[in-house]
């Protein structure tokens, strides 16, 4: 039973859909649940729920509970700490200092001979101000720890003149729904040739629990992604922006090449739709990432 907070560990406890999954189960009357009713609360394919459900089992966060032809599930009571880390829920969250002095030390260490130690701070104080807000995020110093990475990663771009590969920017509003799907979609396919990020011009909390579902059914992992501001930075990096209902908040710069997907909006929409809008980007980003290697 795992209780480290390696890769797998962040990957169990930052999944919307699984962290939905449990807060449904503890919130059940009798304090367990069957996949079916679970599927129909969350608007999920009862595959799509089992698959989560195989691996919160593994984790230990559920217990079975095999009733004839049925299986029940209960949340594991030997693991209540990882439950309450998984749920986010305040209450339960314990007491945590953030030790910004310490991630601005160890990403000084990384980018020694590249930004002096006061750039560094200043980026992972700007990061922290940039991504807290007045609802708490679960695992804040990670964020801000790979927030200001990716920043200063940009910056160090925009002070070389060549590029190994091209570089592409999705846009959205939240920098939960299309961005990420397109983003997604073209890691995927990508791999090494292409680099790949996104922003929002009004980010949410977390990734769309939906949008993580309907990366999941095609094979896209949605990894440690989590909605991020845009940033000048960003912008400057890349060699491609694309854009998908963020109006004109993305700043523009000469030299680079702006898209603009017409892509409806897929808040509030059911997965049917969302599938949909997924399948419309991924035909998208193929012609875009074809446009890309050919040149």
């Amino acid at each position: 039973m795992s209780t480290g907070t390696g890769p797998r560990e962040l990957t169990i406890l930052g999944d919307p859909t699984r962290a939905r999954i449990v807060r449904l189960i503890r919130d059940s009357p009798d304090g367990r649940a069957l996949v079916g009713r679970l599927a129909d609360s969350l608007g999920l394919r009862q595959p799509t729920v089992s698959h989560h459900m195989k691996a919160l089992a593994t984790d230990g966060i559920v217990l079975r509970h095999p009733e004839g032809r049925v299986v029940w599930y209960s949340l594991d009571p030997r693991n209540a700490e990882r439950v309450d880390a998984l749920l986010g829920d305040d209450a339960a969250r314990p007491e945590t200092e953030l030790d910004l002095p310490r991630i601005v030390e160890d990403l000084a260490e990384r980018y020694r001979g590249t930004f002096s130690a006061e750039t560094v701070e200043r980026y992972v104080t700007e990061s922290h101000e940039l991504l807290s807000s007045d609802s708490p995020t679960p695992l804040l110093g990670s964020r801000i720890a790979a927030f200001a990475t990716l920043r200063l990663d940009a910056l160090a771009r925009t002070e070389t003149t060549h590029h190994a590969v091209p570089e592409v920017l999705f846009v959205c509003v939240e920098n939960a729904g299309r961005s990420q799907l397109a983003a997604g979609i073209l890691r995927q396919l990508a791999g090494d040739r292409v680099l790949v990020r996104t922003a929002g011009s009004a980010p949410a909390d977390a990734v769309r629990a939906t949008i993580v579902t309907a990366l999941d059914e095609i094979g896209v992992p949605l990894g440690g992604e989590f909605p991020k501001p845009l940033t000048d930075e960003a912008v400057r990096a890349a060699d491609v922006v694309v854009t998908m209902g963020c109006g004109d908040a993305c700043p523009v710069y000469p030299g680079r090449r702006y898209l603009d997907w017409d892509i409806d909006d897929p808040v509030g929409k059911p997965l049917e739709s969302i599938r949909a809008i997924r399948d419309d980007i991924d035909a998208r980003v193929r012609a875009l990432l074809t446009e890309l290697v050919a040149g």
